[in-house]
């Protein structure tokens, strides 16, 4: 899942960065109004984390009602320590998904963030299904046939990617940016390397090559 959090408290979103990065999850963090709007404008997040006092022209409702505005219909928690009831209503009514105050625990942003990523507005199954592989990302669970299959977060995360792109040549750069993110700094093969690893749990024991590769260009989960 690709997380974009707006939160200008470096506790709170170092915490939710760290986190859902050990769940496997992407996470983009910015801290100001301006920076979080161009980010949800011109990139796409399965979720937006966005706290209601934001420092810049405006706050956190006033971006939330101006995406909705632009046509961007990504899910929305408003993460914030305003708790009274009209304030609530007045956050969901901007086009926020769901509210969830400060302090919280973080099991719960989880969940809730689980929940959402499930009601974009594209048609998205609750389980992927290509051939007779499917993914659960709500259970985080990996199957081919009847066989369950253990897979590491971020195999998990590039599986997930692969099944909602079937078909689509993925470059080893949009890997990259969609499984890990923007600022990642680590081994220039990590995407093969993590590929070659995938096939060795999804192909390899039953027999196929699911995962094509596209010589000079990236990778591709056939169909059927």
């Amino acid at each position: 899942m690709r997380v974009l959090a707006v939160e200008d408290d470096p506790a709170t979103s170092g915490m939710v960065a760290r986190m859902l990065g050990k769940e496997g999850h992407t996470v983009e963090v910015v801290a100001t109004s301006d920076d979080g709007l161009w980010m949800a404008t011109e990139f796409d997040f399965d979720v937006v984390i966005l706290d209601w006092s934001l420092p810049g022209v405006q706050d956190g409702l006033e971006i939330c009602q101006e995406l909705r505005d632009r046509g961007r219909w990504m899910p929305i928690l408003m993460l914030t320590g305003r708790s009274a009831i009209d304030e609530r209503v007045a956050g969901l009514r901007a086009g926020a998904d769901d509210y969830l105050t400060k302090p919280f625990a973080f099991e719960e942003l989880s969940a809730r963030l689980q929940a959402l990523a499930r009601r974009t507005p594209q048609e998205r199954p609750a389980v992927l299904q290509v051939g007779d592989l499917h993914l659960d990302p709500a259970a985080r669970s990996v199957r081919r046939g009847d066989k369950d299959i253990a897979l590491r977060p971020k195999e998990f995360s590039l599986l997930e990617l692969f099944m909602r792109r079937v078909g689509a040549v993925l470059s080893r750069g949009e890997i990259l940016d969609q499984v890990w993110d923007m600022n990642f700094d680590g081994m220039s093969n990590v995407v093969d390397v993590h590929v070659k690893s995938l096939r060795n749990k999804i192909d390899k024991p039953f027999g196929r090559a699911s995962i094509e590769t596209v010589w000079r260009v990236g990778y591709r989960l056939q169909e059927g």
